[in-house]
């Protein structure tokens, strides 16, 4: 009986011990320092030891997050999710006593302060998170240490000075995000060790030097993006060996033109976006043999030549831009394909037809400065337009109207100035092209926000009230837009204008969390001259949901005027939601203030002022029966265009 007792009392200490699962006990501690240094007692109160199986935090989808390996004594936690939780603070010295560490997410929190250097003795890292979050200074050598990495993020922060060398000893690392990161200067050579590089995101960073050759030793990539750099091209010819890309954006590049010749055997491509790259050339034929290919983007470049007869061919084609090349001959007859959403084929010497397909249902098409009879989409009087912004003719002088003023992305609105802003309310797509009733003003939008969870929106809402205006209902509407967006004045007299640009910024909000942490940059074109760049809205305002009007003048001398919201791939892409970027405008109001046209260098005025501050009262309205003939007369011999070629072509000087 007393050796059964016994035998027992052992088997129940046994099952005692294993049901109580031990964690290192200087784990435990730290853990809880963190809890109680972050304020996630109330989402994370560990109560029993953190490794206990089936424990609340161990379910996958918890958040927070802890999984353990106790396949030894004592348990060590390999997993640590912290994230979207708004966490403050800077990364404590705790965090670095869970040495084995395999799997680190803190992202998309408001972590402050620099990346402390003892990261780099997490050695058994595998997966770093750090993207989305408010970390500065220098990106540490250290991270080199952790040589099992596979998948790095950093994304979205406020770092400064260059990558560290160190990263090219990451050879397992198979996904590295740097975007918006703050990084600057060359890409480092050692960066060509990194053979396992799937996916590589770093644009909006100020990257220099030359676009690196040794990229096209990485073939393993399938997702390359940068854009909104200052690296220069041209794009190296080494770039064809990248044969599993699937997703290549590359953009806004500086230095020598490029040719489009690499992209012979990356047919598996499903998104091609080369934009503003300085791409010259003609366009290849067998561009239309990607079976996969459901964007390309070939806009705002130097392209010649046809658009090529193969793309008829297209299966798979959903967005084509070709716009601001120098394109030229007519359109091929059936270029308007079965699956094609939009197409912008905008400011080319292009001729011909759209094809019976123009009317199809869904379809958006932007052939605003071409020679394209456009009759299907257009009528008389704004195919007549279409020529006469392509350049190849005079604006007439008859009917000239001396203001005009949109409420962008509104209904028709009256200020308390009693300035009467138009109704620009129209349902704009991934290529379009509006004109006004009256026609004393247009619009023209192209591109399309990859990736955005809400669909193709291209105007911005919101029920708050504006700060610092009186006028609060003309900033709770704006037109965005991901690519660049044109509003043109028409039939406006010949003389000095005043143009007031209405701005506040209503999707990124002043917020105490990660959402609050987004930036969007843009710049500004009036009569083809940049007049802003890199602008943010939130920033010069002082905050969202502020009003804020940029003022400048400029001359008319075709009757015509263009002013140009241009993305230039900079600021975030994902902060609140993906797709959360480019140009945003709330109003436009323009008047003349001199028949005489003023010097283009010395009378430029260039002010910014918040909406409270006093402005002049609108010019009189003159309204104008008709205009049928603006846009027919011949250009004559010396007048000058009001494109220059920095609005129509390549945008980067």
């Amino acid at each position: 009986m007393g050796f059964l007792s016994f035998s027992l009392f052992v088997v129940w200490a046994l099952q005692l011990v294993s049901a109580q699962t031990i964690t290192d006990p200087a784990e435990v501690a730290a853990l809880n320092k963190m809890i109680d240094y972050w304020n996630l007692r109330s989402k994370l109160n560990l109560t029993i030891d953190p490794c206990t199986e089936n424990a609340p935090w161990a379910s996958e989808d918890a958040n927070p997050h802890i999984i353990c390996d106790c396949t030894a004594s004592p348990c060590h936690v390999t997993h640590l999710k912290i994230y979207a939780l708004d966490i403050f603070g800077e990364i404590p010295s705790e965090l670095f006593v869970l040495r084995k560490l395999m799997d680190l997410n803190l992202g998309q929190n408001v972590l402050n302060g620099p990346i402390p250097a003892e990261i780099g003795e997490l050695s058994e890292m595998q997966y770093l998170s750090l993207g989305i979050n408010n970390l500065t200074g220098q990106v540490p050598a250290e991270l080199g240490n952790l040589t099992k990495l596979t998948s790095l993020s950093f994304s979205s922060n406020n770092f400064f000075g260059p990558l560290p060398k160190e990263l090219g000893n990451l050879t397992s690392l198979q996904q590295l995000y740097i975007d918006s990161s703050g990084v600057s200067g060359p890409i480092p050579e050692e960066f060509a060790n990194l053979k396992s590089l799937q996916n590589l995101w770093a644009s909006d960073n100020i990257f220099t030097g030359k676009l690196p050759e040794f990229f096209g030793t990485l073939t393993e990539l399938i997702d390359l993006r940068l854009q909104g750099t200052l690296l220069e091209g041209p794009i190296p010819s080494s770039f064809a060996a990248l044969t599993k890309l699937t997703d290549l954006r590359i953009g806004d590049l500086n230095g020598e033109d490029s040719t489009l010749d690499f992209l012979e055997n990356l047919n598996i491509l499903s998104t091609l976006s080369l934009r503003n790259c300085r791409v010259s050339g003609q366009i290849p034929e067998g561009l239309a043999k990607f079976a996969s290919l459901k964007l390309l983007d070939l806009s705002f470049n130097k392209l010649t030549g046809r658009i090529p007869n193969s793309f008829q061919d297209f299966a798979s084609l959903e967005y084509m831009y070709l716009g601001n090349n120098n394109l030229s001959g007519e359109l091929p007859e059936k270029i308007i394909s079965s699956k094609l959403i939009a197409l912008d084929v905008s400011y080319n010497p292009l001729s011909g037809n759209l094809g019976h397909n123009s009317g199809k249902v869904g379809l958006s098409v932007n052939v605003v400065g071409t020679s394209t009879n456009a009759n299907s989409l257009q009528d008389r009087k704004t195919f007549g337009l279409l020529q006469c912004l392509n350049g190849n003719t005079k604006c007439s002088n008859k009917f000239h109207s001396s203001s005009f003023s949109i409420k962008s992305g509104g209904t028709e609105l009256t200020s308390s100035f009693g300035i009467e802003f138009n109704d620009e309310s129209e349902t704009l797509k991934a290529a379009s092209f509006y004109t006004s009733s009256d026609y004393r003003w247009a619009v023209s939008n192209t591109g399309n926000f990859i990736s955005n969870p809400n669909g193709p929106q291209y105007i911005a809402k919101t029920d708050s009230q504006i700060i610092g205006t009186l006028d609060s209902e003309l900033y709770k509407t704006a037109r965005i837009s991901p690519s660049s967006l044109r509003y043109y004045g028409l039939g406006l007299k010949n003389g000095k204008y005043s143009v007031d640009l209405h701005f506040a910024e209503i999707v990124m909000e002043d917020l105490q969390s990660w959402k609050g942490l987004g930036r969007r940059l843009f710049d500004v074109y009036i009569q083809g001259e940049r007049v802003l760049q890199d602008f943010n809205i939130q920033k010069e305002a002082g905050g969202s949901k502020r009003a804020l009007i940029k003022t400048f003048e400029t001359n008319v001398t075709n009757t015509i005027m263009e002013i140009h919201f241009f993305w230039a791939g900079k600021g975030t892409c994902c902060i609140p939601l993906q797709g959360t970027y480019g140009p945003l405008v709330s109003a436009i109001h323009v008047s003349q203030v001199s028949t005489s046209v003023g010097d283009s260098n010395s009378d430029k005025k260039r002010v910014g002022r918040l909406v409270g501050i006093a402005v002049g009262c609108a010019a009189g309205v003159v309204i104008i029966s008709s205009i049928f003939y603006l846009w027919w007369a011949k250009e004559s011999s010396g007048h000058k265009k009001v494109f220059t070629d920095s609005p129509k072509h390549n945008l980067v000087s």
